[in-house]
């Protein structure tokens, strides 16, 4: 999709603010967050197009549901915004509590839609970011996302992450015959659309670095295969032929290569194993009587965590890309499994089991700093936002009608919330900003 950008203004405030630092007090070892109040002004519209109070309602949920925003209720607006060239009139707003104003115009011509917004901070009086968009009708709701990832990032100085997609398993029919099918949806839930047609089991779908490629495990009639499936072209591709089983594809980080999981001969153990994607060439990683599954690469590749039950449990491991230097890096009580590193490189996020529960955590690459951020029933497979200030996960509901649903968390352990999908839904994993 192209969009053509007018930026007439963008000033975004690089590094913490003042105003991030009253938007959160804490960070991954503790704190809790304290939403900014926001107002985001009812669109103008000269043509009474409803796209401008969709544009107002993507962006204030994205807002919302980030943890960091509070947008106000329009009925306490005390000004209506009518002219979006005239500076708006900050004591009003000031009186309704606001700390920043939004406010924006949508125009229609030649089959064409124009965006524009601004962000005030005010308390100063200051225009803090504002840009113009110009794109089809049918790409509203993502000129949206983008216009909420610059407020975001203008306000708290971190990446936006709304102008993303989540690929995952969708799970329908009765509990003992589940069908899966590969499914993508934005961010927020909204367009969900399965890819496949559910004839085989489908597990642990993953992005390519571009956003345009996914891999999964599929475990059919006759074998288990990895595939590749191109967003663009709705086909797939067999990775590879593999006599035994397969499982935990993921990308490398540029894209050439997927690494995964492998079955030995005899089905006891599992090893690591990556194939170059132009030369179809397998080269093995680890080589130990054990269950080694679940690798993630560090977002510099130079490095990847992964699970093994080498030492009798279910345990975090990191070693060199080339397979040397293996330590396990968890050493708290119970098991722990499918790791990812966030795409910042700070975290490892991993799935605990233990007393019963099932706890989504994330910890330093050297295994120090644990912290659980939420547990549950069954909680698994966490997947970071591409800011590395998000992780989604899925939780499975006990019971005939219980099933497993998708959610989100704040990594400070705040603002865990369902994310919705039409059917029950698992193994999610989130795309890199959209270009």
């Amino acid at each position: 999709m192209m969009l053509q950008i007018r930026s007439f203004l963008v000033l975004l405030i690089v590094g913490i603010s003042a105003t991030q630092a009253l938007a959160v007090t804490g960070t991954v070892t503790g704190g809790k967050i304290d939403p900014l109040p926001i107002a985001i002004a009812p669109f103008i519209s000269g043509d009474g197009s409803d796209i401008a109070a969709t544009v107002a309602g993507v962006i204030a949920n994205d807002l919302a549901r980030s943890g960091y925003f509070n947008p106000l209720p329009p009925e306490s607006y005390l000004e209506r915004i009518s002219n979006f060239d005239v500076q708006p009139q900050f004591n009003s707003w000031k009186q309704v509590k606001a700390n920043d104003l939004v406010v924006g115009q949508v125009s229609n011509a030649g089959g064409k839609t124009s965006i524009a917004f601004k962000l005030y901070d005010v308390n100063t009086g200051q225009l803090v970011a504002g840009t113009s968009f110009t794109a089809s009708p049918k790409v509203a709701r993502r000129i949206a996302h983008k216009i909420a990832d610059m407020i975001y990032k203008s306000i708290t100085g971190f990446d936006g992450y709304f102008d993303t997609r989540v690929v995952y398993v969708d799970e329908s029919g009765p509990k003992n015959q589940r069908i899966k099918r590969l499914a993508i949806m934005d961010q927020d839930g909204f367009g969900a659309r399965t890819l496949t047609n559910g004839k085989d089991i489908l597990l642990t779908p993953r992005f390519s670095p571009n956003s345009q490629e996914i891999t999964y495990a599929s475990i059919g009639a006759e074998a288990a295969r990895v595939y590749l499936f191109n967003l663009d072209t709705g086909q797939k591709e067999i990775v590879g032929d593999f006599p035994n089983m397969s499982f935990a594809p993921r990308f490398s980080p540029d894209g050439q290569q997927v690494i995964m999981s492998l079955q030995s001969e005899d089905g006891i153990y599992s090893n690591i194993f990556a194939m170059d994607l132009r030369s179809k060439r397998m080269r093995q990683i680890t080589n130990v009587p054990a269950i080694n599954t679940a690798p993630s690469y560090s977002p510099d590749g130079a490095r990847i965590t992964f699970e093994s039950d080498r030492g009798g449990t279910q345990q975090v491991y990191v070693m060199n890309a080339d397979g040397s230097n293996q330590q396990r890096i968890s050493f708290g009580k119970g098991r722990y499994s499918t790791p990812v590193w966030s795409p910042d490189g700070k975290y490892i996020a991993f799935t605990k089991q233990g007393e019963g529960k099932f706890g989504i955590g994330v910890m330093n690459p050297d295994g120090s700093g644990e912290r659980i951020l939420t547990e549950g029933f069954h909680n698994e497979g966490p997947t970071w936002s591409p800011n590395s200030r998000v992780i989604m996960f899925f939780r499975d509901q006990p019971g005939e009608a219980g099933g497993p649903q998708l959610f989100s968390v704040d990594i400070s352990g705040y603002n865990e919330q369902r994310v919705p999908t039409p059917e029950f839904s698992s193994d999610p994993a989130w795309s890199p900003l959209l270009n």
